[in-house]
């Protein structure tokens, strides 16, 4: 399984070949009909099929009987597109980064859409009070740390800056970083007010240092 993608590495080989044959098939075909297409022995058949059907690529389906006795199983590739195929998020994200920038208020558009992605993000107040300060400040990074910003509390006071140790978006950042960065502004926003937190952050920092940018908290005032 491909962590990033979430999707089965597409099948290569043996494995690869029993699945064009069934694609190419206008009827589901049983084990032995695929092995009698490859040349090989059933039992290499079953085996691919076993594993593709766990990812699946393929899928039993039921045969008609042909006389006394179990029907074969026959099997037929599943129809859709081939959730293996490769992908191209980096595209996309350059395509979006694009069309934020293009907008005759870019920072203003990327900060509110960062800031509707995280009223999703964030779990909302137990309580109409909200929650504490630190507790909100922790929540906000358990959801940095799960989005990939490798999130750290400065050696300062209670509202020392939070740092960010890595830039999920760093391949967009040398041409859009106009937009990528209030997303990011905005994305921490959005977390703090869904979660009704005393504080918010107010201002994100870029590149701070070499490997460091720093999102500096304030009070919250009223919702941005």
């Amino acid at each position: 399984m491909n962590a990033e993608q979430g999707v089965p590495p597409p099948p290569t080989g043996r494995r690869r070949e029993v699945l064009e044959v069934l694609r190419a098939s206008s009827s589901a075909m049983s084990i032995v009909r695929i092995a009698e297409r490859l040349g090989v022995h059933p039992n290499t058949v079953r085996f691919h099929l076993d594993a593709l059907a766990e990812t699946g690529l393929v899928e039993r389906v039921d045969a008609a009987p042909a006389g006394p006795g179990r029907p074969p199983l026959v099997f037929r590739a599943r129809r859709g597109m081939d959730p293996s195929g490769p992908r191209n998020y980096r595209l996309l994200a350059g395509i979006l980064a694009g069309t934020l920038a293009a907008d005759p208020d870019p920072v203003g558009r990327a900060t509110e859409a960062g800031r509707a992605w995280g009223r999703q993000l964030a779990e909302p107040p137990a309580s109409p009070s909200g929650i504490g300060e630190e507790e909100a400040v922790g929540r906000l990074m358990s959801v940095l740390d799960d989005l990939g910003f490798a999130p750290e509390r400065r050696p300062a006071d209670a509202r020392g800056p939070i740092g960010l140790r890595h830039c999920p978006f760093l391949d967009l950042v040398g041409t859009q970083a106009r937009v990528v960065c209030p997303v990011h502004l905005g994305l921490m926003q959005g977390v703090m007010t869904a979660m009704g937190s005393p504080v918010t952050v107010e201002r994100l920092e870029p590149f701070a240092g070499p490997d460091l940018c720093l999102a500096h908290l304030a009070g919250a005032g009223s919702p941005p």
